[in-house]
């Protein structure tokens, strides 16, 4: 695992399963390889391109907030379900710190720095690319679930318990900006 991904991702650690871990981090190694973007632009970049140009929010603040979120949903989740509705803690959070890779693929940037979407973007949005490369790095199936279920377009497949709760996580953290009422 690079020194890079360590910073971007000290939640790596959360991943009890060395293999599982250390396949979640090669995925974004590769991801950041092949990407225009740094490690230090995802610090600066909005997360989404989706709410304006005012956004604040950048990419790797609400990425790790959404994985925050979903650890401490899977947590709740185990203690009070944990018979009925078990949650795999490591699927949830491999899937989480996953869910958005595909977007390092999608941005460009114009000649001034600034994210935009790119021509691969409009074709491939991140869950169908985030799955691509998380495949390429030997991510086990149920957490290419959760990627590819996470946005919009699960919405016609049948979610595990993890994929609900990184779908919600990442909705809960996006929708407020795209739509809330300024009064």
């Amino acid at each position: 695992m690079t020194e890079q991904v360590k910073k971007l991702w000290p939640e790596l650690e959360w991943i009890k399963d060395k293999a599982l871990r250390d396949k979640t981090a090669k995925t974004w190694e590769l991801a950041l390889e092949r990407s225009v973007l740094t490690a230090a632009d995802l610090e600066i970049i909005p997360f989404t391109l989706l709410c304006g140009p005012d956004l604040k929010v950048s990419f790797m603040a609400h990425k790790r907030c959404v994985v925050h979120i979903a650890k401490a949903s899977g947590e709740k989740m185990n203690e009070f379900f944990s018979i009925d509705l078990p949650v795999n803690m490591d699927v949830l959070i491999s899937g989480a710190i996953l869910a958005d890779v595909g977007k390092l693929l999608e941005y460009e940037l114009d000649k001034d720095g600034k994210a935009l979407q790119g021509k691969y973007g409009q074709y491939l949005r991140h869950p169908f690319s985030g799955v691509s490369l998380a495949e390429e790095c030997g991510v086990p199936p149920e957490v290419c679930h959760i990627i590819a279920a996470h946005a919009h377009e699960g919405d016609l497949v049948k979610r595990t318990t993890e994929a609900y709760i990184v779908h919600h996580a990442d909705f809960m953290t996006f929708l407020p900006f795209k739509s809330r009422l300024i009064v």
